[in-house]
């Protein structure tokens, strides 16, 4: 059993959730790609023990996340089981359902069937009795959202998750879903999406409207798939990358105006003494409306590293002014 840090909460200062009564760490620990079957079982466990030691309590999984689909909830469940159980209440642990999980017509999308079956079985993976927060991943347009909604209040209602929220959905559909769920008392309490220094169209509707509803805003990609890390400034792909697999990056991305902005943002960052990677998480955090931004990692280093970002003094105007030239 993993023997906790005592100044784990020393550096940390943890963000309110909207409106909400929860608190989260301003960086949170993502289990999306290193975390399946693959990869050695030790460093996935000394990363969520690193995070855990550095004031992380926030752990973001979802049913698919591996591979294969499902496999980060096993690794989460033994870690949580072998090293962090007896800390079971000062972790946030979500999961999310919606994209393809498993076979047939219930395997995804957003029905009741599809919905409280996923959550079932992430329980079932990850060896918990509840989480603290379960996730629509994605609106399903072939499914009333009354219907998807209904399914998280029921997720509430049987003590299998304490809170619920939203990922990928659209502003208007987020503030309807938020009705929806408070007609039953039960709270909007996050939303997840994908925002970046690369990825901005959320500032114009979705931020705004999770301002006005007081519901908390756990961003995903801050790094932009590892475009806003040093791996790609000199213009090769390294093997083993996303763009060298082109799966979840498109190798085509790194081209003369990305180089241009990557580079122009890299020395902005060296400026304040920071990496790339660092100067795009304290831009994230920049936002109030942010709560908590979503990080994986490959090594305890990497992840240390991030961390590190929440060390380094606030953007100045100058600074803030400099950054929106670059990204014109």
């Amino acid at each position: 059993m993993h023997l906790a840090a005592d100044d784990r909460y020393a550096a940390t200062e943890y963000r309110r959730a909207g409106t909400s009564g929860l608190l989260l760490p301003p960086l949170s620990l993502g289990l999306w790609h290193n975390f399946g079957d693959g990869g050695p079982y030790e460093r996935q466990r000394a990363i969520v023990c690193r995070a855990f030691d550095l004031g992380i309590t926030h752990i973001d999984i979802a049913n698919n996340y591996g591979p294969p689909p499902g496999s980060a909830e096993h690794t989460f469940g033994r870690i949580f089981r072998e090293e962090l159980a007896a800390y079971r209440d000062e972790l946030v642990v979500s999961t999310k359902a919606g994209f393809d999980m498993w076979e047939g017509p219930y395997g995804e999308g957003g029905s009741r069937k599809h919905l409280l079956a996923s959550l079932d079985q992430s329980l079932l993976r990850t060896g918990l009795d509840h989480v603290d927060v379960f996730y629509h991943h994605c609106r399903d347009p072939r499914t009333p959202l009354e219907e998807s909604m209904g399914a998280l209040v029921t997720a509430v209602q049987q003590g299998k998750a304490l809170s619920v929220g939203l990922s990928n959905y659209s502003a208007q559909d987020t503030r309807s879903a938020s009705r929806m769920l408070a007609e039953r008392g039960v709270p909007l309490l996050l939303q997840q999406p994908s925002y970046s220094m690369l990825n901005r169209g959320i500032e114009a509707d979705l931020l705004p409207v999770l301002d006005e509803l007081g519901v908390g805003t756990v961003v995903y990609s801050p790094l932009e798939q590892g475009l806003l890390t040093d791996r790609y400034l000199d213009g090769s792909i390294p093997a083993g990358s996303r763009a060298a697999v082109a799966h979840f990056l498109d190798p085509e991305r790194i081209d003369e105006e990305y180089l241009r902005v990557a580079r122009s943002l890299q020395a902005i960052a060296q400026q304040r003494g920071q990496t790339l990677a660092q100067l795009a998480l304290t831009w994230v955090l920049r936002a109030p409306v942010v709560t908590s931004a979503i990080v994986g990692a490959s090594s305890v280093g990497q992840l240390e590293q991030n961390v590190a970002a929440l060390a380094a003094p606030a953007l100045s105007d100058e600074e803030l002014a400099a950054i929106e030239l670059v990204l014109a």
